[in-house]
């Protein structure tokens, strides 16, 4: 058994009660080393270049491990000082490198002097500046200087929060505000390296991806976009990158203090290698260059990136720079501007009770309810379903004195209804549903979209229908649903759902509002009306490639960006 990381010291202020450690195991699990040639390749694409004086600057390297990033980052700075006649001496403050594990700065002590004694300093200085350079500690808590660096490269350790006892992890969200919710510990590193840059410096990790897109990284999204530049993203989940196989889905991130510029992003295959490195990054140093697809990656400049808290959409770089696009050139589908809303349905707490085909109560409690599984023709055939209703037009909930059958109806399954956690907090309205019902949407025309499914099924529904949770909806005071439907079926809509949305095993999509919401659409007057015609035509023949292809020419993009592998 290994034994606990050692005691590390009270943070100021806590009143010098020293913080439970990280077990040994738990970091060492956390512990995944990168491959030489792709810390090349991210000290390259951050500028961390032995022609400069490296001497005069100071690089970060928040959690060293025994050295993967660290000893080419000394062997940079060594060729550096020959070239610029600096001493070791002077290049003391230039490395401020960090680890939990005593071994692990010890193997990385080692490391620092056998580089710098193979390029020939002398011993004494070789032992002082690994010395100076490396050192024990807590990066999240111990490192407190503000803005110093000038780079800030390495890889995070992937420590789970639950291998991280509760008064560390507490002192860590204290330190670092971006770690909400369930984030894990590689969150604080980018937040706390962030915020060390000067104003040009550079933060580069290679790093799981998952804070790209969960909710849990909404803070660090936000972060970045307020004060940062997204410059490099590449995606490596298929590349050996490490020295050992990890379950982790990794990403290089090059994020740089300044104002958002144009933003490369590259996503790499299976058999990407060093030499595949060389041409990418070659292409990055391009300002004018040409997206390149091959086999083995694919490359392409944005002019920007993604603004805000929200997720990052995920696709090829050909995918990402045609969302950008669309951002750019198009409103949002919700608007107040055209009156177009959307919505989820009705959630009770208890659909055995509440939805039925067969319930004796009163009739006007009695809510016509659209279902998933009636949508699955691509339009709605109603299966009779009916939510049993306990709300009055005003939104209030009815007396049920005054409906003696729906009471004796609701007491019969009282105990399914004030068990719920709705009926919990609020026992005088214990049979109330969750949401409660907008009776106007009932009569309103609608489009109805299935919350899971392949791919994207917008049905409408001309009125009458009040639908069930497990289906989202979108009115609109201005859109022809039909004319808007057929833009929705179209691979122009399918690109930003697979984009933005949480894929499900099997390739299975969540169609929720938060994703729907992100969906582009031109203004409807400006489709002409031949196009609205066609459109009308495609949805209402369900033909996805009709409606793909009038949809290009609406949007003005090519139809064969709309028609690359992972769109179905």
């Amino acid at each position: 058994m290994v034994s606990p990381v050692e005691m590390l010291e009270p943070m100021p202020g806590d009143g010098g009660t020293a913080l439970a450690p990280i077990s040994a195991d738990a970091v060492k699990h956390g512990e995944v080393f990168t491959r030489q040639w792709v810390v090349d390749l991210i000290l390259d694409l951050a500028g961390y270049r032995s022609d400069l004086d490296l001497a005069s600057m100071v690089v970060v390297e928040p959690a060293c491990g025994t050295g993967a990033f660290l000893g080419p980052i000394v062997a940079r700075l060594s060729t550096s000082c020959r070239q610029h006649g600096r001493s070791l001496s002077e290049a003391r403050p230039a490395i401020r490198a960090f680890d939990l594990l005593a071994r692990n700065v010890e193997a990385s002590r080692l490391l620092v002097e056998k580089v710098l004694l193979d390029d020939g300093w002398p011993c004494d200085d070789a032992s002082a500046a690994a010395a100076a350079w490396v050192r024990q500690g807590d990066y999240l808590l111990e490192h407190r200087d503000d803005e110093v660096a000038d780079f800030v490269l390495g890889n995070p350790p992937y420590i789970r929060l639950e291998e991280v006892p509760s008064s560390r992890m507490a002192a860590y969200r204290a330190a670092c505000l971006t770690m909400t919710g369930r984030a894990d510990v590689y969150v604080g590193f980018f937040e706390v390296g962030l915020k060390s840059l000067k104003a040009g410096g550079v933060l580069g990790f290679i790093c799981a991806d998952r804070w790209m897109r969960n909710q849990y990284g909404r803070h660090l999204r936000q972060l970045i976009s307020d004060r940062y530049s997204v410059d490099v993203t590449i995606s490596m989940h298929d590349v050996d990158a490490f020295e050992e196989q990890v379950s982790a889905y990794p990403a290089i991130s090059i994020v740089r203090r300044n104002r958002q510029g144009t933003a490369v992003v590259a996503d790499t295959r299976r058999f990407f290698s060093s030499r595949d490195a060389s041409a990418l990054l070659e292409w990055t140093r391009k300002s004018a260059a040409v997206s390149v697809s091959s086999e083995r990656y694919e490359i392409a400049r944005l002019p920007h990136w993604f603004e805000g808290s929200d997720s990052w959409p995920s696709g090829t770089p050909s995918q990402l720079a045609l969302i950008e696009d669309l951002n750019d050139r198009f409103p949002l589908l919700q608007s107040e501007e055209t009156g177009t809303r959307v919505g989820i349905g009705v959630a009770t707490g208890a659909d055995s009770v509440f939805i039925t085909k067969d319930a004796d109560v009163e009739s006007e409690r009695l809510l016509p309810l659209s279902m998933v599984r009636d949508t699955t023709s691509g339009g709605l055939q109603w299966s009779g379903h009916h939510l049993v209703n306990p709300w009055d037009a005003r939104g209030q909930l009815v007396d049920l004195d005054s409906y003696p059958r729906l009471r004796d109806y609701y007491e019969k399954h009282g105990y399914i209804l004030r068990k719920r956690h709705v009926a919990i907090k609020r026992p005088a309205n214990w049979y109330r549903t969750i949401d409660k019902v907008d009776h106007a949407l009932t009569g309103r025309p609608k489009l109805l979209f299935p919350d899971m499914k392949m791919s994207i099924h917008p049905v409408l529904d001309e009125g009458g229908h009040y639908p069930h949770h497990n289906l989202y909806y979108i009115v609109s005071d201005s859109w022809d649903l039909r004319v808007l439907g057929g833009l929705l079926l179209s691979r122009v809509a399918q690109l930003f759902i697979e984009s933005y949305a949480v894929k499900m095993r099997g390739g299975t999509l969540r169609f929720q509002a938060q994703y729907l919401r992100r969906l582009r659409v031109p203004r409807p007057d400006a489709i002409s009306k031949r196009d609205r015609a066609l459109l009308t035509d495609a949805f209402e023949r369900r033909s996805s490639a009709a409606a793909t292809e009038v949809a290009a020419r609406v949007y003005g993009v090519d139809p064969g960006a709309l028609s690359e592998p992972g769109m179905h």
